[in-house]
């Protein structure tokens, strides 16, 4: 994440508000911009690991891909079982 911040404002339910509220006073996070902080991270880390498997489900459903990764599996086979052996 940036080490960069920047000033801006939202618009949110008044009930969480003071949910933040009272999480900062009770300690449970360091303020309540370190909360909302928190929680946009956290809900981009979940956009991001959505549409990974999106892009990964729809690989998986082209031949081309799957052809390319079976190559390509086949091509490392050799190294696979050599290191297989070592274990």
């Amino acid at each position: 994440m940036s080490s960069t911040s920047k000033n801006i404002t939202f618009t949110l339910p008044i009930e969480l508000i003071e949910k933040y509220r009272m999480y900062a006073k009770n300690k449970d996070i360091i303020s309540v911009n370190a909360g909302v902080r928190e929680a946009l991270e956290l809900y981009s880390a979940k956009v991001d690991k959505d549409r990974l498997r999106n892009e990964m489900k729809k690989a998986s459903e082209d031949p081309q891909f799957i052809s390319d990764l079976e190559n390509n599996m086949q091509a490392f086979q050799p190294i696979d079982d050599e290191v297989g052996q070592e274990e």
